[in-house]
């Protein structure tokens, strides 16, 4: 029964995320976890009238991973891509060069068969679209970010000649995007970023999931200095220290959520799009529009934001105030 249930998420991805035509080529990227998931989109597709094709790889060992070189080389030949793993790839050479080829994608990490049944895939996308382009819009015209929360959050970055990118779930050629999350963001140019950030929300990898003890986060010309709190915290810096990789310190993306099916439960597509959080991303940021490469790509997800993007609030909590 659950199989049946889920192709109502199936044919929100197929119809209205990537708008599969007869004819095309669709391609379902998963692994070993993953393949209920896959089978139901790739049942919606074939029904289209699309040439479909899954591949099943082994699960990543972690975010940011590259895929099999068979795999990549697949993404750039297909039209329409969707990926439902267990560890994103999302921040990885192979979606930036399949992107680069045409290819619209959707990417939907640690998804549960649950998420393709209610939550945010049942948000509106072409009514959160125009909301999600202005706040991209905002962040691509502006040059100075000062982030605040009643929690503690006091950061500033510079984001001039920045991109900003909006995901909202539909995507044209060239294009990729998250689903169900519905969000925008920005990577901050190299080495601006300074200020505290104090994750109270969740930090949807490594099993840390919802936030139990809030978490202080120090951050210095642009890369993390110090990480203290409880429990969790003690997870990210372990898992951070272990790659031996000073990158992993970057800040590359703040982020904010706009989906309001989207409900904070620990898992990382359903976090990020929640209204009235934003994250701050950690690691890679090339598929951002940074210049960074690391082995890992992390949201560290907090509460009530006020975004100032140089003198005018976009984000007031769950408001979004658009420049006239």
């Amino acid at each position: 029964m659950k199989d049946l249930m889920m192709l109502k998420g199936a044919k929100t991805l197929v119809d209205t995320c990537t708008g599969v035509k007869p004819g095309e080529s669709v391609l379902v990227v998963t692994d070993f976890t993953k393949v209920a998931i896959a089978e139901a989109i790739a049942a919606v597709a074939t029904d289209r009238g699309a040439e479909t094709m899954v591949m099943v790889m082994q699960p990543r060992q972690r975010a940011g991973q590259e895929p099999p070189n068979s795999v990549a080389e697949a993404m750039k030949a297909a039209d329409v891509v969707f990926v439902p793993v267990s560890y994103s790839i999302t921040h990885t050479h192979a979606v930036k060069n399949a992107a680069a080829m045409g290819t619209r994608l959707i990417v939907m990490t640690d998804f549960t068969e649950e998420m393709m049944i209610r939550g945010g895939l049942e948000a509106d996308f072409n009514e959160l679209k125009p909301i999600c382009l202005g706040v991209a819009d905002s962040f691509k015209n502006g040059k100075r970010i000062h982030l605040t929360t009643p929690g503690g959050t006091d950061l500033h970055m510079n984001i001039e000649d920045r991109r900003g990118n909006a995901l909202y779930c539909i995507v044209e050629p060239g294009q990729f995007s998250t689903a169900p999350t519905v969000e925008a963001n920005v990577s901050p140019v190299e080495g601006t970023a300074n200020g505290r950030i104090v994750v109270d929300a969740s930090i949807p990898y490594l099993g840390i999931g919802v936030i139990e003890d809030p978490m202080e986060v120090m951050v210095k010309d642009g890369f993390i200095t110090d990480i203290s709190g409880g429990r969790q915290a003690e997870i990210l810096k372990g898992d951070l220290e272990s790659h031996g990789d000073a990158n992993v310190y970057n800040i590359a993306e703040l982020g904010v959520g706009l989906n309001p099916k989207c409900r904070l439960c620990g898992i990382m597509l359903e976090d990020e799009g929640v209204i009235s959080t934003c994250h701050i991303g950690i690691g890679t940021s090339i598929t951002l529009g940074g210049n960074i490469k690391s082995p890992i790509h992390y949201d560290l997800l907090m509460w009530a934001p006020q975004v100032k993007v140089d003198d005018h609030v976009v984000i007031d909590r769950e408001n979004v105030n658009l420049p006239k």
